[in-house]
């Protein structure tokens, strides 16, 4: 071969690894990474987000599912989430370890004020639902026992009195129920009694335990269609107990700077989201066997926040 030739694909290959090399180095195009947490409200709330964004021309990437509280809060604050929507509630106890504040209102400013002052997060509108966590029975034990409140609860079994099926005064709960500052331990030192023992577990599984006669007693979420559909009932927060959970996006300010359009395209669809709203759609996920997604698009396009694909 020449040396003539030889210097011609030498300076071809010159040319090609500067090309890719270039090419490599340039910015990627900023996207939203969207989380959530493991049950159906939050994975129904992700998908929420991410189809109304994307709608609107807004790359994202599913990161829904993530894990916990604390899993999706970290991701949140060191950069690997960019959005996932989380609870006043939660958010005072857990980030701010804040005393209960039982007023929607206060409770939201006091969390959104902080969060963007310490930590450049921005909490976008609250939604109308509080999906406070719940302490359950089956319907026809709290009538038949004249069990109406948790303190009532307390009193049955403070007495002694004989529990419901499967015979002990047994506790089922999440796991994240067991360790937060507002969970279990708390929970029967506020109301002065004490279970014959609290079993952790996916919180998948807790309605359908406490239904099927396997504990007499449950948490839950105030807005899960399961309470209704498997004739459970919420015994009354008498000395409210557990603060307010309403609902909001929480975003970097960073992604708020690249996507200004974000809380106008979020906030209506937040106020959008009542009690009611928000049981329906857990409803077509958990009764009705819908996916998360399928059942987020439905609505906004229901509602119209977005339009049907053609």
């Amino acid at each position: 071969m020449s040396m003539k030739r030889i210097l011609t694909i030498s300076l071809v290959l010159v040319v090609l690894v500067s090309f890719l090399f270039v090419m490599g180095c340039e910015p990627a195009e900023p996207t939203v990474k969207v989380g959530s947490k493991e049950f159906t409200e939050q994975l129904i709330l992700a998908q929420v987000a991410i189809l109304a964004l994307e709608h609107h021309g807004i790359p994202t990437e599913d990161e829904s599912g993530l894990g916990g509280t604390l899993v999706n809060r970290e991701a949140l604050e060191a950069g690997d989430l960019d959005l996932y929507w989380e609870y006043t509630g939660t958010a005072l106890v857990e980030f701010m370890a804040h005393d209960v504040i039982t007023d929607p209102e206060e409770a939201y400013a006091t969390i959104a004020e902080w969060d963007q002052a310490e930590n450049d997060l921005i909490w976008l509108d609250m939604t109308p639902f509080d999906n406070t966590y719940t302490i359950m029975m089956r319907r026809e034990d709290a009538e038949e026992m004249n069990i109406e409140t948790i303190s009532d609860l307390a009193a049955a079994i403070n007495a002694d009195e004989p529990a419901p099926e499967p015979g002990d005064w047994n506790f089922a709960m999440s796991h994240e129920y067991e360790a937060r500052d507002d969970g279990v331990d708390e929970l029967q030192e506020t109301y002065g009694f004490q279970f014959d023992y609290a079993d952790p577990m996916d919180m998948g599984i807790v309605y359908e335990a406490l239904r099927e006669k396997e504990y007499s007693v449950s948490m839950g979420f105030a807005t899960d269609a399961r309470i209704a559909a498997y004739n459970l009932v919420n015994l009354v927060d008498d000395m409210g107990f557990h603060p307010v959970y309403n609902c909001a996006p929480v975003v970097r300010q960073e992604m708020l700077d690249e996507f200004p359009e974000i809380p106008e395209i979020l906030n209506p669809i937040s106020e959008a989201l009542t009690a009611d709203v928000m049981s329906d759609l857990n409803m077509r996920v958990d009764i009705d066997d819908m996916d998360a997604d399928e059942v987020a698009e439905e609505w906004l396009i229901e509602e119209g926040f977005i339009e049907p694909e053609e």
